[in-house]
């Protein structure tokens, strides 16, 4: 049927106008979420770093503790991973990338004859792990977008429960690492039991050599029992604000990406229904053009004559 073609490119085309709106809008919007991600996470830096530099300065004072986040396992035979992805996709291998690395790791405790508790962030890894009948203890949703330190300290509450009271040995921390822009990177660490506080120190910003100046109560080892807990959720905030980081700059690359996808196929289905109205075209004038002939076939007129409006189109 003449034009049929044209009518469903049409459409189509139509169609993929308003998707790219839609990506459009969304990479716009992802591009000012990174920004603000990006100065909520400079924002939490001090906090973390005068801790790490208080307890540089307990260490380098000599306090120690027998703390049971400090404490280290003779054997590790349950494994605890808190893994954070996001509630919503989108957001290209951001979701795919670091569950596949929580997988891995879990099927490698599993292969070593261990156990395993999971603990997720986000709908997409409860869905994938829940789909797979994987075992899960705790799910939080609604918090891997804008991440509060109260979100982090809940999350910090049911880990902490699992390393004293539930058995475990160990806990991974499963997230993505913002490096830049265009670079994130999925990683797995080691988030329970806590490196010795001497370790911890020389990662701090601390003034160890001014500790004389200070005097510590009740004192410095009850000082730093309690700043433990506290370094555990300033490490899992900045995870947690490194993921939203990560999530909103891999939105804006696939909104991208799908935005000249969406020009691209415009273009070529322009091309094809140009190309499908020239034929249209055609066949109508041979069609014009065979009825001509055969009419003066039947009058006996040697030239047949084409319609006046028909030659003003050829002519032009």
């Amino acid at each position: 049927m003449p034009g049929g073609e044209e009518r469903v490119l049409k459409r189509r085309i139509a169609s993929i106008n308003n998707t790219k709106k839609i990506t459009r809008a969304m990479e716009l919007i992802a591009a000012t979420r990174v920004v603000k991600a990006q100065q909520r996470a400079a924002a939490a830096r001090p906090y973390a770093e005068q801790l790490t530099g208080v307890i540089e300065d307990l260490a380098a004072g000599g306090a120690a503790i027998d703390h049971p986040l400090l404490r280290q396992p003779e054997s590790v035979n349950k494994v605890g991973f808190v893994l954070i992805t996001s509630d919503r996709g989108l957001a290209g291998p951001y979701n795919s990338a670091v569950i596949r690395a929580c997988e891995r790791e879990v099927n490698a405790v599993r292969a070593d004859g261990g156990d395993y508790e999971l603990v997720l962030i986000g709908k997409k890894a409860e869905g994938y792990f829940s789909f797979r009948n994987y075992r899960i203890r705790e799910t939080f949703q609604g918090i891997s977008d804008t991440p509060t330190y109260e979100n982090a300290r809940d999350v910090a509450e049911v880990v902490n429960d699992l390393f004293h009271n539930q058995g475990v040995d160990q806990v991974e921390l499963v997230y993505t690492q913002f490096v830049s822009l265009g670079v994130q990177r999925p990683t797995v660490r080691r988030f329970l039991p806590l490196e010795p506080a001497e370790v911890i120190a020389s990662e701090g910003g601390g003034q160890a050599e001014a500790l004389a100046q200070y005097e510590f109560e009740p004192s410095p080892e009850g000082v730093l029992a309690d700043l433990l807990p506290r370094y555990v959720e300033a490490r899992l905030f900045a995870a947690l604000l490194d993921s939203a980081a990560s999530e909103h700059a891999s939105r804006q690359r696939a909104m991208k990406a799908a935005t000249d996808n969406a020009e691209e196929l415009k273009t070529k289905l322009t091309r094809r229904m140009n190309q499908a109205r020239q034929d249209a075209i055609t066949t109508e004038i041979m069609e014009i053009v065979g009825g001509a002939e055969a009419l003066g076939a039947d009058t006996g007129s040697a030239e047949p004559s084409l319609p006046q409006e028909l030659l003003a189109q050829l002519e032009a």
